[in-house]
């Protein structure tokens, strides 16, 4: 696993009391692309966490954008995420979201 890839599930999981991280690394889907030319990713991550509980999408988001705050722009050009709390994840009943 990329040392990039590891401070962003280490932020994820540490500031969203995370059950559950996924992050892949698409950077070489967007090769030539101009974000990419400052070396920071392109950037795919799945996050379960009880903080999302209650809160819109959009609220999810903005938790785990601030989460990675510091690593956008050096190491993160671009973040696409899927968040869940808990039960959705246990709910999604296809053997991916059957617990951490």
């Amino acid at each position: 696993m990329s040392d990039r890839r590891q401070r962003i599930e280490r932020a994820l999981r540490e500031r969203l009391d995370a059950v559950h991280v996924e992050v892949a690394d698409e950077s070489h889907l967007h090769a030539g692309h101009a974000g990419a030319a400052s070396g920071a990713g392109h950037f795919r991550a799945t996050v379960v966490s009880p903080r999302f509980e209650g809160l819109s999408r959009v609220a999810a988001q903005r938790l785990v954008y601030g989460a990675v705050a510091e690593l956008m722009g050096p190491e993160i050009h671009a973040l696409a995420m899927t968040t869940f709390t808990p039960a959705e994840w246990a709910a999604r009943g296809d053997g991916a979201g059957g617990g951490p």
